[in-house]
């Protein structure tokens, strides 16, 4: 969208305070991974500017999904299973943003469109940093949120689900950020409590010293009713402990709610067999998991690609019915981001602008009917 020049001025100022305010990784305890599964940008993103869309068509589309959310309407949770509203299991598949403080640019109308309609995709994951030395601040937040709105419009129009991401990990605990939470998630499901479309997230990765029974769970018991009021059949989607790994945690003492969903996180090089066994224990209790972020590399977000592992857990997720989502959208200099840098951000992209990752996950998405 355009902006007046001294508008575009003050964002980028204030972009590059909140790069230059990023947080470190989290250390490696060792199996299970205990390095945060996304990093905070570099002071090289790109200019706070969301460019005009391109007007080409992706040239090799291959299907037209267009109307999916009008097709399965409000989905819910039963039993393990996310299902439509004819009651079918129903599986979300799709991209989800870095950090949209730093890489706004990416989400248009015309690059979802193509991750809708080349990439075969069918939920779009808008991932908002809450912590304050990741940008998120009180001289910030109104304009960090615009662009959450401005993702939601887009998919909206382009008739698509469309999870918002609390995305906490510096912040480690959701309680530093919950006064925060309850006026975000109030604000955005008022706004958009009668549509069939959003899914609302409330926080990412919770990490060390943060548990469930301490932190997580409380935080969740109020949050949910503050969505509720203003949503009552939205899906909500609950991170869990060390880095959303622990999801037998809440499997033994879960949310006294309905249509909720708890969070996963895998990257195929570091998390294997033992996270996996720990999801078939899930299912077989069935326990609603959603995987909101998976990557092919290690959890530090780089490193080689083990796309053996990556297959093994896609075909198992694929095999149970559950919904994943690939991190991330971006052009950042990292394996786990899916554009080479410089890549343009509205779309047209050839083999060439995307990463070994990007090529991969992109085909595994068309490969899906």
């Amino acid at each position: 969208m355009k902006r007046p020049a001294s508008i575009m001025l003050a964002a980028v100022l204030l972009l590059a305070l909140a790069a230059c305010g990023g947080g470190t990784p989290g250390e490696d305890t060792g199996e299970p991974s205990a390095v945060p599964s996304d990093t905070t940008p570099s002071d090289e993103a790109p200019p706070d500017v969301i460019p005009t869309p391109q007007d080409e068509e992706p040239a090799d589309s291959v299907s037209d999904p267009a109307g999916i959310v009008s097709a399965h309407g409000q989905l819910r949770v039963e039993g393990a299973d996310l299902v439509d509203r004819d009651g079918n299991p129903y599986q979300l598949r799709g991209m989800s943003t870095h950090g949209i403080q730093w890489f706004p640019q990416f989400v248009n109308e015309s690059a979802v469109k193509e991750l809708r309609d080349d990439w075969n995709t069918n939920v779009f994951r808008l991932a908002m940093y809450t912590g304050d030395g990741e940008g998120y601040t009180d001289a910030t937040k109104e304009r960090i949120e615009q662009y959450v709105d401005d993702g939601i419009q887009i998919c909206l129009d382009l008739d698509m689900y469309c999870i918002i991401d609390w995305h906490i990990l510096q912040d480690k605990t959701p309680l530093l950020k919950k006064e925060d939470a309850i006026e975000f998630f109030d604000k955005f499901s008022k706004k958009y409590g009668d549509r069939e479309n959003i899914l609302y997230e409330i926080c990412n990765e919770p990490n060390p010293p943060a548990t469930w029974k301490d932190d997580i769970k409380p935080y969740a018991e109020e949050i949910i009713p503050v969505i509720r009021q203003n949503a009552p059949d939205a899906v909500i989607i609950v991170g869990t402990a060390q880095w959303s790994q622990l999801i037998e945690e809440p499997k033994n003492d879960p949310l006294d709610a309905d249509n909720i969903m708890y969070t996963l996180h895998f990257y195929a090089a570091t998390h294997k067999d033992w996270l996996r066994d720990s999801l078939k224990r899930c299912r077989q209790a069935e326990f609603p998991v959603f995987v909101t972020e998976f990557g092919m590399c290690s959890a530090s977000g780089n490193g080689a690609n083990d796309f053996e592992e990556a297959e093994k857990w896609l075909g198992l997720l694929d095999e149970y019915n559950i919904s994943y989502v690939n991190w991330a959208f971006a052009d950042k200099n990292e394996a786990v981001c899916a554009l080479n840098p410089g890549a343009s951000p509205t779309g047209g992209w050839a083999e060439s602008d995307l990463n070994e990752g990007g090529v991969w996950i992109r085909n595994r998405f068309r490969s899906k009917e």
